[in-house]
């Protein structure tokens, strides 16, 4: 196959890279950082922090699977990539992106039981519930989407294909494809609605239940508290998953569809929140705030010392 490319960048591709470098630097500095306290610190082997933990894992295997492609293709103009890795790529993109996306909803539930029902949520959500949840999340991502590079490995492409973004994803590698692709775009539509779709409807459903009990129960100082926090995550929320089922609806039923739209719905969905959920869900929560901010004023402390030094 050949990468696409992005169709308003070509004339500056280098210095195009240059952002989309940082952007992948800030991914790897924010979600590492998360994972680094969410370890050291005791306190914070809780449910809450250990989904967000989740969350940033998930985040690194996204941005990883994307962003090297991403970067080859602007830097290198290396835009060549064979039928196995580019089945590889697809695979890890498409279960970091259903990792993420059962990790939001598991999030969006431990709210719901925090915030409806507090005397209960120490019983409901244990360490070990946890686990079991992080486990199965991993579990159905993997069995849900190994059938997808197996079915694809049994079609037959018969020349070179120019695909519509800069890595492989299933909707847009099977639209090459010069056999009937019919079972496999129904089974990609299938896996789209059932995880994806669920997904975004169990997380939707999940804050308009948080929502209701804060308007019933809070003051008014703390529901536009509360109701900063809900909206900041249903954003972060909303712009993950309505990209990704866009994108698919519009490789499954449109035909003619330009490549700026392509470009900017795919970036939106796998560039952009491996950057924006360390800012979202981590600067909102306190613990976690004020430990980044303990090891930024250690940091200066120590800077200090050295130039007295």
């Amino acid at each position: 196959f050949l990468l696409g490319g992005f169709p308003a960048w070509e004339t500056t591709r280098v210095w195009s890279a240059l952002p989309l470098c940082s952007m992948y630097l800030l991914a790897l500095l924010g979600n590492l950082t998360i994972l680094s306290i969410v370890r050291s610190e005791r306190s914070l082997h809780a449910p809450m922090y250990l989904l967000l933990a989740m969350l940033a894992l998930a985040d690194l295997g996204l941005s990883t699977s994307t962003f090297p492609t991403v970067l080859r293709v602007l830097w290198l103009e290396a835009r060549e990539i064979s039928f196995g890795p580019c089945l590889a790529q697809m695979f890890f993109i498409h279960v970091f992106a259903d990792i993420e996306s059962a990790v939001i909803l598991a999030m969006a539930f431990d709210r719901y039981v925090a915030i409806c029902h507090p005397l209960r949520y120490s019983s409901i959500l244990t360490n070990a519930m946890t686990a079991k949840i992080c486990v199965a999340i991993v579990t159905r991502a993997t069995l849900v989407l190994l059938p997808l590079p197996i079915l694809l490995s049994q079609l037959c492409f018969t020349k070179v294909r120019q695909l519509s973004h800069p890595y492989c994803l299933h909707p847009d590698v099977i639209k090459h494809a010069d056999s009937d692709v019919r079972l496999h775009s129904t089974y990609g539509l299938f896996v789209l609605l059932s995880t994806l779709g669920l997904d975004l409807l169990f997380v939707l459903l999940s804050y308009l239940l948080i929502l209701k009990t804060i308007l019933n129960v809070a003051t008014w100082r703390g529901r536009l508290k509360a109701l900063n926090t809900c909206l900041s995550h249903i954003c972060a929320v909303l712009l993950f998953f309505i990209p990704m089922i866009c994108l698919s609806m519009m490789h499954q039923f449109l035909k003619h569809v330009s490549p700026q739209a392509y470009a900017v719905t795919a970036n939106l969905h796998f560039l952009v929140p491996p950057i924006l959920n360390p800012i979202v869900y981590s600067v909102k929560a306190k613990p976690i705030r004020r430990r980044m901010l303990e090891v930024l004023c250690q940091s200066g402390i120590h800077k200090a010392r050295g130039d007295i030094c």
